[in-house]
């Protein structure tokens, strides 16, 4: 079975300039993602899809393939995930007659990943004939089941199932509600092409720890405390690759 990682990374942003190759404990944020990609067991090819000269340049140095830039009708703000799916794969069957069975999804502003969690998901989406892709998530800490929509200046619970009383009760009285996350998402090729959807209504839930994204500078601020608190095992990678420049 061939399995394609598929990494988007757009050049513009306007939360944190050029974010995906902003340095991270002196690495581009990209190449964390990379580099999980890279360790994989399963993954067999590893495409970064970008409009942008400079991650490609970046991309490379880190080993990943961009045999193609993104073209600019699919890489705005509005631009949605199914334009470069669709493109990147039509891409690779014309030009290198390459078609993958499954595309594993993993986005840059994900950077910390255990390698274990993207194997363990591949190999449950293909242990499962029904669900038609995968989504990680987690759960969340805080049920929203305890919130509120206002009515008539009045606070009502979100859930007509609950009561207003109910609000009160302990996180637990309440079943788990999990979130999606970007740690890692899996779509079958085929089903994309023939339906023009990326998920379908089959998704797979895949459970994984909590993944911290990088959205503005004080995220970045945090996830470097937690590198410099906990490490990461794909610090092995990138020092190796950083060495043999």
């Amino acid at each position: 079975m061939k399995v394609l990682a598929l990494i988007p990374a757009r050049g513009g942003s306007k939360g944190v300039p050029k974010k995906n190759i902003k340095l991270l404990e002196n690495f581009p944020l990209i190449s964390y993602t990379i580099a999980a990609a890279k360790l994989s067991k399963t993954i067999d090819k590893v495409i970064v899809s970008t409009d942008s000269k400079e991650i490609v340049d970046i991309s490379l140095e880190y080993d990943a393939e961009v045999p193609f830039l993104r073209p600019d009708r699919i890489s705005t703000d509005h631009a949605t995930d199914i334009d470069f799916v669709l493109h990147s794969l039509e891409w690779l069957e014309k030009n290198e007659n390459y078609i993958p069975d499954l595309v594993v999804l993993l986005r840059p502003t994900t950077p910390l990943r255990d390698i274990k969690y993207i194997d363990d998901a591949i190999e449950s989406l293909k242990n499962n004939n029904v669900a038609t892709s995968l989504r990680s998530s987690h759960v969340v800490s805080e049920s929203p089941f305890k919130w509120f929509s206002l009515r008539n200046e009045f606070y009502t619970p979100i859930c007509e199932k609950y009561k207003l009383e109910d609000t009160e009760r302990p996180r637990q009285f309440f079943p788990d509600v999990y979130i999606p996350n970007g740690y890692v998402d899996i779509l079958r090729t085929q089903f994309v092409k023939m339906h023009n959807s990326l998920y379908g209504n089959h998704i797979f839930g895949f459970i994984t720890p909590m993944g911290y994204e990088v959205d503005t500078l004080d995220d970045f601020e945090y996830i470097e405390f937690q590198i410099s608190k906990k490490g990461t095992p794909l610090f092995k990678y990138l020092n190796k690759i950083k060495e043999n420049k």
